[in-house]
Order: C-alpha cells, then sequence, then structure tokens
C-alpha cells in the first residue's frame, strides 16, 4: 500500500460530541439512508461520503469516535460532524409532544434511542436512490460501489467517490449496465442529460423550500415521490419530508388504520400528523418495522 495511505488518524470524538447506541449507529448508518458503509472487523464502521473516508466506532460510555486516513484528516474533520448533525439536539425532538403524545412512536423510540439523520451530498443521494428501484440494501450497496470503481475519483487505494453527473453524462447506458443497473442505467443517463443542460440543477434545488424541490426533483427522469421524498429527506435536509413505498404504506395502514390508503395518501398523512419532524418519525418507524 502507498505509504501516504498507510496511517491513520488516531480515534477521536466528534465536536461537539454525538453518541449513539449501537443498534442506532447501525441503523443510521446501514438503514436505507445511505449505501457506502460497511461494518469490518469488530464493531468498526468503515464508508465515503464525498470525498471523504472514515471509519467509526463506539467508545463504552456509546460516544462515537473517528478515524480516516491521514491523507484525508482536513476535510474529514470539517465535514464528519456536519454528515452527522452533530449540532442538532435530537433528544429535544425525542421529548416533544409530537412523538410523547404518539403511542406506536413511543414504541418506535424505545427500539432504537438516538437514531439520526444523515446530511448527504444531494448529487450522490439522488445517484444512490435512482438505483434503488425494487431493490435491497445489499442490491444497491454493490450498484453503487460498482459505479464508484468504474466510474469514480480515486480516493486512495481502494475507495473511490461516486461519479459526478457530468461523468455519467459522458458514458454510454451499455457502461452503467455493466455496474448491475438494469433498466435504472436508462434514467440515470437521461438525468444526467437533464442536469447537464442546467449546469445550476443542483445549486437551484439546495435553495428551494419542500415543496417545490420535489417537484423540481419528479422532473428527472425515474423520480416518483418516494424517491423525491428520499433525496429531498437524505440530500436536502427537508425534514418534513415522509419517503413512503408500497412496504411502508402497508406498515402504516397497519400501525395507524389507514383504510389500505395508497402510499402517496400514506405520506400525506404522515406529513400530516408529525410536522416538520416527520422524516426522523419515518426512520424511527421504518427501523422498528424493519426489526419487528
Amino acid at each position: 500500500m502507498n505509504a501516504k495511505w498507510k496511517p491513520w488518524t488516531p480515534w477521536r470524538s466528534c465536536r461537539p460530541a454525538v453518541t449513539f447506541s449501537p443498534e442506532a449507529l447501525a441503523e443510521t448508518l446501514d438503514g436505507g439512508q445511505a449505501f457506502r458503509w460497511l461494518k469490518t472487523k469488530g464493531s468498526t464502521w468503515e464508508g465515503i461520503w464525498g470525498k471523504c473516508v472514515a471509519r467509526l466506532k463506539l467508545d463504552k460510555d456509546g460516544t462515537l469516535l473517528w478515524s480516516c486516513p491521514e491523507a484525508l484528516r482536513s476535510q474529514v474533520e470539517d465535514a464528519l460532524a456536519y454528515y452527522l448533525g452533530a449540532d442538532l439536539d435530537y433528544r429535544e425532538v425525542e421529548q416533544s409532544s409530537t412523538f410523547q403524545d404518539d403511542q406506536v412512536m413511543r414504541t418506535a423510540l424505545d427500539h432504537c434511542p438516538g437514531l439520526r439523520i444523515l446530511r448527504q451530498p444531494v448529487e450522490e443521494t439522488l445517484l444512490a436512490f435512482l438505483c434503488s428501484a425494487t431493490k435491497q440494501i445489499v442490491q444497491i450497496k454493490q450498484m453503487c460501489q460498482l459505479l464508484a470503481e468504474r466510474l469514480g475519483e480515486p480516493l486512495g487505494p481502494r475507495w473511490h467517490s461516486l461519479p459526478t453527473w457530468e461523468k455519467l453524462h459522458t458514458v454510454t447506458e451499455a457502461e452503467l449496465r455493466t455496474c448491475k443497473l438494469g433498466f435504472r442505467a436508462r434514467y440515470i443517463k437521461l438525468s444526467a442529460e437533464t442536469i447537464c443542460e442546467n449546469p445550476r440543477f443542483f445549486t437551484n434545488l439546495r435553495a428551494l423550500p419542500y415543496c417545490e424541490a420535489k417537484e423540481e426533483l419528479r422532473t428527472l427522469s425515474g423520480v416518483g415521490e418516494k424517491i423525491a421524498d428520499c433525496v429531498a429527506l437524505f440530500g436536502l435536509g427537508h425534514w418534513e419530508a415522509f419517503p413512503v413505498d408500497v412496504w411502508m404504506s402497508r406498515a402504516m395502514n397497519r400501525l395507524y388504520r389507514l383504510e389500505d390508503r395508497s402510499p402517496s395518501q400514506t405520506a400525506v398523512h404522515g406529513r400530516t400528523r408529525f410536522g416538520a419532524y416527520a422524516g426522523l418519525a419515518q426512520q424511527y418507524l421504518f427501523a422498528a418495522e424493519r426489526h419487528r
């Protein structure tokens, strides 16, 4: 291995500090928000977002510790606290009447206390969720890994960033299909064309409120309501988004007796019921139901 990449920084805590239960850390990193984290030896997680590579683990009191390749230290140190939302008081949200007055939500909170929503780069969030249609997490991870290895920028001896949309615009649909994308390759190729025709697409998207951002996302090929809500929540930080697929719709119908409403109707119910905290509520409900 290149000596430049061999040393990793000593383990240290975020500033401000962040605490997790092991279950909450696993659900945050590997529960369907992001697709580039892997559990390595012991209880250590190794992952990539943007141009950052890091390892995470918990000390005995649940404080999150991190390390990264020494060559990436400055950019990871600056980016990690933001990525994890270390500046946000999740405890205050969890203790709000919106959550505590809802019996179903209280049960979900007890199942996985300390769950967080990652602040991800919107460009790679969109790409990952375009890969997600009808696929499970392990398959989405595989597609993202292949896209990064074959089309992304090297970040070290075995890490690559996801490709930019400009790069995706230059490759053929056939090349994309070699990354096991199947029919999703066409959606990504067409979306890349739309995005590259408007160089300020993501800049403008970040400035839009939730409803307008969601409609703008839905102009892209392959982006329906659920993918748009996932990108709005995980890539743009719109916590009022409440992503619902068919599976989540069935769970909500059972938990709240919604009389078999459609996924879009269930999403409206979630946003109405949980308001500004709808996205975090959805993650708690999704985690509890996934492990039920």
